[in-house]
Protein backbone atom coordinates (compact mmCIF):
# COMPACT_ATOMS: atom_id res chain seq x y z
CA UNK A 1 0.00 0.00 0.00
CA UNK A 2 3.32 2.40 1.09
CA UNK A 3 4.59 1.46 -3.08
CA UNK A 4 1.21 3.01 -4.61
CA UNK A 5 1.02 5.45 -2.19
CA UNK A 6 4.55 6.68 -3.15
CA UNK A 7 3.72 5.82 -6.75
CA UNK A 8 0.66 8.16 -6.65
CA UNK A 9 2.60 10.68 -5.50
CA UNK A 10 5.53 11.25 -7.98
CA UNK A 11 3.70 9.89 -10.98
CA UNK A 12 3.88 12.90 -12.58
CA UNK A 13 2.26 12.57 -16.38
CA UNK A 14 3.64 8.97 -16.20
CA UNK A 15 0.33 6.81 -15.82
CA UNK A 16 0.39 3.59 -13.20
CA UNK A 17 -1.28 0.87 -13.56
CA UNK A 18 -2.68 -0.70 -10.18
CA UNK A 19 -3.78 -4.46 -11.28
CA UNK A 20 -3.51 -4.59 -6.83
CA UNK A 21 -7.00 -3.07 -5.51
CA UNK A 22 -9.92 -5.22 -3.97
CA UNK A 23 -11.81 -2.36 -4.35
CA UNK A 24 -14.68 -3.13 -6.38
CA UNK A 25 -15.19 -1.70 -9.50
CA UNK A 26 -17.32 1.64 -10.43
CA UNK A 27 -20.59 0.79 -11.79
CA UNK A 28 -22.30 3.62 -12.57
CA UNK A 29 -26.00 2.05 -12.59
CA UNK A 30 -24.81 0.32 -8.88
CA UNK A 31 -23.71 3.86 -7.34
CA UNK A 32 -26.49 5.94 -8.64
CA UNK A 33 -28.31 3.17 -6.70
CA UNK A 34 -26.96 3.76 -3.44
CA UNK A 35 -26.72 7.10 -3.75
CA UNK A 36 -30.75 7.52 -4.33
CA UNK A 37 -31.20 5.07 -1.54
CA UNK A 38 -28.86 6.85 0.85
CA UNK A 39 -30.64 10.22 -0.04
CA UNK A 40 -34.06 8.92 0.43
CA UNK A 41 -32.57 7.52 4.10
CA UNK A 42 -30.86 10.83 4.36
CA UNK A 43 -34.24 13.13 4.41
CA UNK A 44 -36.26 10.17 6.17
CA UNK A 45 -34.51 9.08 8.76
CA UNK A 46 -31.59 10.89 9.67
CA UNK A 47 -32.69 12.33 13.28
CA UNK A 48 -33.31 8.95 14.13
CA UNK A 49 -30.40 7.01 12.92
CA UNK A 50 -27.64 9.63 13.26
CA UNK A 51 -28.55 11.63 16.06
CA UNK A 52 -29.16 8.91 18.72
CA UNK A 53 -27.43 5.62 20.42
CA UNK A 54 -28.77 2.48 19.21
CA UNK A 55 -28.43 -1.23 20.25
CA UNK A 56 -25.20 -2.97 19.52
CA UNK A 57 -27.20 -5.58 18.02
CA UNK A 58 -28.01 -3.24 14.94
CA UNK A 59 -30.97 -1.34 14.64
CA UNK A 60 -34.24 -3.08 14.57
CA UNK A 61 -35.06 -2.04 11.02
CA UNK A 62 -31.99 -3.98 10.03
CA UNK A 63 -31.85 -7.07 12.17
CA UNK A 64 -35.22 -7.80 11.14
CA UNK A 65 -34.80 -6.64 7.46
CA UNK A 66 -32.42 -9.51 7.76
CA UNK A 67 -34.32 -11.67 9.16
CA UNK A 68 -36.90 -11.52 7.02
CA UNK A 69 -34.81 -11.68 3.67
CA UNK A 70 -32.81 -14.72 4.55
CA UNK A 71 -35.97 -16.51 5.58
CA UNK A 72 -37.76 -16.07 2.51
CA UNK A 73 -34.41 -16.31 0.26
CA UNK A 74 -33.42 -19.83 1.93
CA UNK A 75 -36.40 -21.19 3.85
CA UNK A 76 -34.60 -20.65 7.16
CA UNK A 77 -36.12 -20.30 9.99
CA UNK A 78 -33.85 -17.33 12.05
CA UNK A 79 -34.99 -14.58 14.68
CA UNK A 80 -33.45 -11.76 15.50
CA UNK A 81 -31.11 -13.47 18.31
CA UNK A 82 -28.70 -14.88 15.16
CA UNK A 83 -28.02 -11.75 13.60
CA UNK A 84 -25.43 -9.30 15.48
CA UNK A 85 -24.44 -5.88 12.53
CA UNK A 86 -20.98 -4.76 12.14
CA UNK A 87 -18.45 -2.44 10.80
CA UNK A 88 -17.09 -4.67 8.35
CA UNK A 89 -16.89 -8.35 7.83
CA UNK A 90 -13.23 -8.42 8.71
CA UNK A 91 -14.48 -6.63 12.06
CA UNK A 92 -16.83 -9.56 12.95
CA UNK A 93 -14.20 -11.83 11.67
CA UNK A 94 -11.79 -10.50 14.29
CA UNK A 95 -14.54 -10.72 17.38
CA UNK A 96 -14.95 -13.96 16.44
CA UNK A 97 -11.33 -15.16 16.49
CA UNK A 98 -10.94 -13.11 19.89
CA UNK A 99 -13.82 -14.60 21.43
CA UNK A 100 -12.88 -18.09 20.39
CA UNK A 101 -9.54 -18.73 19.87
CA UNK A 102 -7.04 -18.22 22.13
CA UNK A 103 -5.36 -19.88 25.66
CA UNK A 104 -7.79 -21.91 27.05
CA UNK A 105 -6.74 -21.94 30.59
CA UNK A 106 -5.43 -25.44 30.36
CA UNK A 107 -1.65 -24.22 28.62
CA UNK A 108 -3.30 -25.06 25.26
CA UNK A 109 -3.85 -22.18 22.73
CA UNK A 110 -6.68 -23.23 20.43
CA UNK A 111 -5.94 -21.74 16.71
CA UNK A 112 -7.44 -19.74 14.34
CA UNK A 113 -7.40 -22.64 11.52
CA UNK A 114 -7.72 -21.40 7.48
CA UNK A 115 -8.55 -24.70 6.13
CA UNK A 116 -8.10 -23.62 2.29
CA UNK A 117 -5.07 -21.82 1.63
CA UNK A 118 -4.49 -19.21 -0.38
CA UNK A 119 -6.75 -16.98 1.85
CA UNK A 120 -7.33 -13.37 2.01
CA UNK A 121 -4.64 -11.54 3.79
CA UNK A 122 -6.35 -9.96 6.34
CA UNK A 123 -7.33 -12.80 7.97
CA UNK A 124 -3.43 -13.48 9.21
CA UNK A 125 -3.60 -10.38 11.44
CA UNK A 126 -6.81 -11.26 13.21
CA UNK A 127 -4.93 -13.27 16.39
CA UNK A 128 -3.72 -11.88 19.01
CA UNK A 129 -1.67 -14.58 20.34
CA UNK A 130 1.44 -15.75 18.57
CA UNK A 131 1.78 -18.97 16.64
CA UNK A 132 -2.16 -19.10 17.11
CA UNK A 133 -3.22 -19.10 13.13
CA UNK A 134 -2.14 -22.15 10.89
CA UNK A 135 -3.37 -22.26 7.37
CA UNK A 136 -3.64 -25.69 5.65
CA UNK A 137 -1.91 -26.06 2.16
CA UNK A 138 -4.32 -27.26 -0.64
CA UNK A 139 -4.21 -29.71 -2.88
CA UNK A 140 -3.52 -28.70 -6.84
CA UNK A 141 -5.64 -30.15 -9.15
CA UNK A 142 -5.38 -30.05 -12.96
CA UNK A 143 -8.06 -28.65 -14.65
CA UNK A 144 -6.77 -28.62 -18.41
CA UNK A 145 -3.62 -26.97 -19.62
CA UNK A 146 -3.26 -23.40 -18.85
CA UNK A 147 -5.86 -24.28 -15.98
CA UNK A 148 -6.27 -25.74 -12.45
CA UNK A 149 -7.68 -25.24 -8.80
CA UNK A 150 -7.41 -25.90 -5.35
CA UNK A 151 -8.91 -28.59 -3.25
CA UNK A 152 -9.30 -28.75 0.72
CA UNK A 153 -7.15 -31.27 1.53
CA UNK A 154 -9.05 -33.04 4.40
CA UNK A 155 -6.44 -35.46 5.75
CA UNK A 156 -4.01 -32.67 6.85
CA UNK A 157 -7.14 -30.94 8.36
CA UNK A 158 -7.78 -33.98 9.96
CA UNK A 159 -4.12 -34.02 11.86
CA UNK A 160 -5.15 -30.52 13.27
CA UNK A 161 -5.63 -30.58 17.08
CA UNK A 162 -6.09 -27.25 19.95
CA UNK A 163 -8.78 -26.09 16.61
CA UNK A 164 -10.12 -22.58 18.17
CA UNK A 165 -12.01 -21.38 14.88
CA UNK A 166 -12.01 -22.23 11.22
CA UNK A 167 -12.46 -19.44 8.89
CA UNK A 168 -12.61 -19.30 5.20
CA UNK A 169 -13.55 -16.79 2.14
CA UNK A 170 -16.05 -18.92 0.34
CA UNK A 171 -15.79 -17.59 -3.25
CA UNK A 172 -12.01 -17.29 -1.99
CA UNK A 173 -10.09 -14.01 -2.37
CA UNK A 174 -7.40 -14.12 -4.14
CA UNK A 175 -8.73 -17.37 -6.51
CA UNK A 176 -12.65 -17.28 -6.54
CA UNK A 177 -12.37 -21.06 -5.05
CA UNK A 178 -15.52 -22.68 -4.12
CA UNK A 179 -15.90 -25.47 -1.64
CA UNK A 180 -17.88 -28.05 -2.55
CA UNK A 181 -20.81 -29.91 -0.67
CA UNK A 182 -18.64 -32.66 0.31
CA UNK A 183 -16.21 -30.31 1.83
CA UNK A 184 -18.38 -28.16 3.67
CA UNK A 185 -19.51 -31.38 5.16
CA UNK A 186 -16.53 -32.17 6.66
CA UNK A 187 -15.72 -28.81 7.72
CA UNK A 188 -19.00 -28.88 9.50
CA UNK A 189 -17.78 -32.66 10.65
CA UNK A 190 -14.84 -31.37 12.16
CA UNK A 191 -16.39 -27.84 13.86
CA UNK A 192 -18.63 -30.49 15.25
CA UNK A 193 -15.69 -32.48 17.26
CA UNK A 194 -13.21 -29.82 17.66
CA UNK A 195 -16.09 -27.78 19.23
CA UNK A 196 -14.83 -25.33 16.98
CA UNK A 197 -17.04 -22.64 15.40
CA UNK A 198 -16.65 -22.94 11.40
CA UNK A 199 -17.27 -18.87 10.14
CA UNK A 200 -17.85 -18.48 6.57
CA UNK A 201 -17.15 -15.04 4.44
CA UNK A 202 -19.80 -14.91 1.55
CA UNK A 203 -18.54 -11.38 1.11
CA UNK A 204 -17.90 -12.42 -3.51
CA UNK A 205 -20.82 -14.91 -3.61
CA UNK A 206 -24.48 -15.86 -1.92
CA UNK A 207 -26.74 -13.98 -1.69
CA UNK A 208 -25.01 -10.77 -2.96
CA UNK A 209 -23.11 -9.47 -4.40
CA UNK A 210 -22.62 -12.41 -6.57
CA UNK A 211 -19.42 -11.26 -8.06
CA UNK A 212 -18.72 -15.58 -8.12
CA UNK A 213 -21.06 -17.61 -9.43
CA UNK A 214 -21.52 -20.41 -6.52
CA UNK A 215 -23.71 -23.46 -6.31
CA UNK A 216 -23.40 -24.20 -2.55
CA UNK A 217 -26.22 -21.83 -0.62
CA UNK A 218 -25.17 -20.76 2.70
CA UNK A 219 -26.01 -23.03 5.59
CA UNK A 220 -27.38 -22.73 8.61
CA UNK A 221 -25.83 -25.27 11.45
CA UNK A 222 -25.15 -25.25 15.18
CA UNK A 223 -21.22 -24.32 14.79
CA UNK A 224 -21.33 -22.58 11.75
CA UNK A 225 -21.13 -18.27 11.33
CA UNK A 226 -21.62 -16.60 8.36
CA UNK A 227 -20.32 -13.60 7.49
CA UNK A 228 -22.46 -11.00 4.78
CA UNK A 229 -21.60 -7.87 3.77
CA UNK A 230 -22.49 -4.88 0.92
CA UNK A 231 -18.64 -4.36 0.26
CA UNK A 232 -18.17 -5.39 -3.01
CA UNK A 233 -22.07 -4.94 -3.54
CA UNK A 234 -21.19 -1.23 -3.82
CA UNK A 235 -20.54 0.27 -0.31
CA UNK A 236 -16.81 -0.75 0.18
CA UNK A 237 -16.29 3.11 2.10
CA UNK A 238 -19.45 2.35 4.54
CA UNK A 239 -18.14 -0.65 6.46
CA UNK A 240 -21.27 -2.69 6.68
CA UNK A 241 -21.49 -6.03 7.09
CA UNK A 242 -23.18 -8.59 9.35
CA UNK A 243 -23.09 -12.05 10.80
CA UNK A 244 -26.01 -15.06 10.79
CA UNK A 245 -25.86 -18.10 13.46
CA UNK A 246 -26.51 -19.51 15.99
CA UNK A 247 -27.85 -17.83 19.17
CA UNK A 248 -24.92 -18.83 21.56
CA UNK A 249 -22.09 -17.82 19.21
CA UNK A 250 -23.75 -14.59 18.54
CA UNK A 251 -24.63 -13.20 21.23
CA UNK A 252 -21.33 -12.99 22.69
CA UNK A 253 -20.31 -11.01 19.95
CA UNK A 254 -23.43 -8.56 20.11
CA UNK A 255 -21.39 -8.04 23.74
CA UNK A 256 -17.86 -7.67 21.96
CA UNK A 257 -19.90 -5.01 20.21
CA UNK A 258 -21.04 -3.12 22.96
CA UNK A 259 -17.88 -2.81 25.13
CA UNK A 260 -15.26 -2.24 21.71
CA UNK A 261 -17.41 0.31 19.33
CA UNK A 262 -21.22 0.23 20.91
CA UNK A 263 -22.79 -0.20 17.22
CA UNK A 264 -21.86 0.05 13.48
CA UNK A 265 -23.23 3.56 11.65
CA UNK A 266 -27.00 3.67 11.71
CA UNK A 267 -27.64 5.97 8.39
CA UNK A 268 -26.13 2.97 6.24
CA UNK A 269 -28.20 0.82 8.18
CA UNK A 270 -30.99 2.05 7.48
CA UNK A 271 -30.43 2.53 3.64
CA UNK A 272 -29.23 -1.37 4.46
CA UNK A 273 -32.37 -2.25 5.11
CA UNK A 274 -34.07 -0.41 2.70
CA UNK A 275 -32.02 -2.15 0.20
CA UNK A 276 -32.84 -5.67 1.82
CA UNK A 277 -36.64 -4.98 2.25
CA UNK A 278 -37.79 -3.78 -0.89
CA UNK A 279 -35.80 -5.92 -2.59
CA UNK A 280 -33.36 -3.53 -4.60
CA UNK A 281 -30.35 -5.57 -3.51
CA UNK A 282 -31.25 -8.34 -5.65
CA UNK A 283 -31.78 -6.09 -8.89
CA UNK A 284 -28.49 -4.63 -8.07
CA UNK A 285 -26.88 -8.55 -8.24
CA UNK A 286 -28.55 -10.05 -10.94
CA UNK A 287 -28.98 -7.24 -13.38
CA UNK A 288 -25.74 -5.56 -12.56
CA UNK A 289 -22.96 -6.82 -10.48
CA UNK A 290 -23.34 -10.48 -12.10
CA UNK A 291 -23.37 -9.58 -15.36
CA UNK A 292 -20.32 -7.30 -14.99
CA UNK A 293 -18.01 -9.16 -13.61
CA UNK A 294 -18.63 -12.26 -15.56
CA UNK A 295 -17.75 -9.93 -18.91
CA UNK A 296 -15.12 -8.73 -17.33
CA UNK A 297 -13.33 -12.59 -16.01
CA UNK A 298 -14.30 -13.75 -19.49
CA UNK A 299 -11.97 -10.52 -21.46
CA UNK A 300 -9.35 -11.34 -18.57
CA UNK A 301 -9.03 -14.55 -19.66
CA UNK A 302 -9.25 -13.70 -23.31
CA UNK A 303 -6.45 -11.62 -22.96
CA UNK A 304 -4.55 -13.60 -21.09
CA UNK A 305 -4.63 -16.33 -23.75
CA UNK A 306 -3.62 -13.56 -26.11
CA UNK A 307 -0.56 -12.01 -24.47
CA UNK A 308 1.17 -14.36 -22.65
CA UNK A 309 3.99 -16.24 -24.06
CA UNK A 310 2.85 -19.82 -25.26
CA UNK A 311 6.31 -21.51 -23.93
CA UNK A 312 6.01 -20.18 -20.47
CA UNK A 313 4.25 -22.35 -17.88
CA UNK A 314 1.44 -20.18 -16.61
CA UNK A 315 -1.95 -21.25 -15.13
CA UNK A 316 -5.04 -19.79 -14.14
CA UNK A 317 -7.02 -20.63 -11.76
CA UNK A 318 -10.72 -21.54 -12.85
CA UNK A 319 -13.53 -19.68 -11.51
CA UNK A 320 -17.12 -18.64 -12.90
CA UNK A 321 -16.56 -15.07 -12.69
CA UNK A 322 -14.54 -13.32 -9.88
CA UNK A 323 -12.61 -9.63 -8.87
CA UNK A 324 -9.15 -11.22 -9.08
CA UNK A 325 -7.08 -13.73 -11.51
CA UNK A 326 -4.84 -16.11 -9.42
CA UNK A 327 -1.86 -16.98 -11.81
CA UNK A 328 0.75 -19.53 -11.15
CA UNK A 329 3.79 -19.89 -13.31
CA UNK A 330 5.89 -22.76 -12.93
CA UNK A 331 9.35 -22.06 -13.50
CA UNK A 332 12.44 -22.51 -10.99
CA UNK A 333 13.45 -19.11 -12.16
CA UNK A 334 9.87 -17.66 -11.69
CA UNK A 335 10.00 -15.56 -8.19
CA UNK A 336 6.80 -13.51 -7.30
CA UNK A 337 8.58 -10.92 -5.11
CA UNK A 338 11.23 -10.32 -8.62
CA UNK A 339 7.75 -10.01 -10.80
CA UNK A 340 6.35 -7.34 -8.67
CA UNK A 341 9.19 -5.39 -8.79
CA UNK A 342 10.31 -5.69 -12.38
CA UNK A 343 6.21 -4.64 -12.97
CA UNK A 344 6.81 -1.67 -10.54
CA UNK A 345 9.81 -0.02 -12.15
CA UNK A 346 7.49 -0.74 -15.08
CA UNK A 347 4.31 1.86 -13.47
CA UNK A 348 2.33 -1.20 -12.49
CA UNK A 349 1.59 -3.28 -9.52
CA UNK A 350 -0.17 -7.06 -8.77
CA UNK A 351 0.11 -8.50 -5.81
CA UNK A 352 2.37 -11.40 -4.77
CA UNK A 353 1.36 -14.60 -4.07
CA UNK A 354 2.99 -15.36 -0.58
CA UNK A 355 1.04 -12.71 1.19
CA UNK A 356 -2.04 -15.47 0.88
CA UNK A 357 -0.70 -18.03 2.60
CA UNK A 358 0.06 -18.59 6.40
CA UNK A 359 3.34 -20.86 6.49
CA UNK A 360 7.29 -20.07 6.83
CA UNK A 361 9.27 -19.32 3.37
CA UNK A 362 10.91 -23.10 4.40
CA UNK A 363 7.98 -24.32 3.50
CA UNK A 364 8.06 -26.97 0.56
CA UNK A 365 5.04 -25.95 -0.72
CA UNK A 366 5.17 -21.97 -0.10
CA UNK A 367 8.40 -22.41 -1.98
CA UNK A 368 7.51 -24.44 -5.05
CA UNK A 369 4.10 -23.29 -5.37
CA UNK A 370 3.15 -19.99 -3.10
CA UNK A 371 5.86 -17.80 -4.58
CA UNK A 372 5.09 -18.68 -7.93
CA UNK A 373 1.69 -17.40 -7.83
CA UNK A 374 0.17 -13.70 -7.77
CA UNK A 375 -2.66 -12.16 -8.11
CA UNK A 376 -4.48 -9.50 -10.61
CA UNK A 377 -7.26 -6.88 -10.19
CA UNK A 378 -9.80 -6.91 -12.61
CA UNK A 379 -11.73 -4.06 -10.64
CA UNK A 380 -9.79 -1.04 -13.49
CA UNK A 381 -11.54 -0.35 -16.61
CA UNK A 382 -10.99 -2.47 -19.42
CA UNK A 383 -8.47 -0.54 -21.09
CA UNK A 384 -6.58 -0.41 -17.80
CA UNK A 385 -6.59 -4.36 -17.80
CA UNK A 386 -5.43 -4.74 -21.04
CA UNK A 387 -2.39 -2.49 -20.92
CA UNK A 388 -1.57 -4.18 -17.74
CA UNK A 389 -1.57 -7.58 -19.38
CA UNK A 390 0.30 -6.21 -22.14
CA UNK A 391 3.19 -5.32 -19.67
CA UNK A 392 2.72 -8.62 -17.77
CA UNK A 393 3.36 -10.14 -20.46
CA UNK A 394 6.62 -8.28 -21.66
CA UNK A 395 7.62 -8.88 -17.73
CA UNK A 396 7.22 -12.56 -17.74
CA UNK A 397 9.23 -12.41 -21.13
CA UNK A 398 12.51 -10.57 -19.21
CA UNK A 399 12.53 -12.94 -16.42
CA UNK A 400 12.50 -15.98 -18.69
CA UNK A 401 15.22 -14.19 -20.86
CA UNK A 402 17.47 -13.00 -17.51
CA UNK A 403 17.09 -16.73 -16.51
CA UNK A 404 18.85 -18.41 -19.61
CA UNK A 405 21.69 -16.30 -19.84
Amino acid sequence: MEDIAAAGDSAGGDEWINLSPGNPSYIPEVVAAWQRLTRETLDAQFVETSTCYGPSRGTHVLVEAIVEYFNSAYGWSIEPANVVVGPGSQMLAFIATTLFTGPDGNDRLRRLVLPRLPDYTGYQGLGLDSGGIIGVEPRVVGNGERSFRYRVDVEALRRLDNMGMMLLSNPANPTGSTIDADELDVLIELAEYHDAPLVIDHAYGQPFPGIVHTHLAPVIHSRVINLFTLSKAGLPGERIAFAIGPAPLIDPMVSFMANATLHAPQLVQATAARALSERHIDVLTAQHIKPYYRAKRTMAEQLLAEALPEHIDWRLHSSDGGMFCWLNVDHDWFDDLQLYRLLKRNGMFIVPGRHFFVAPLESPFLRTHGTRCFRLSLSPDDRLIAEGVRRLAKALEELCTYSET
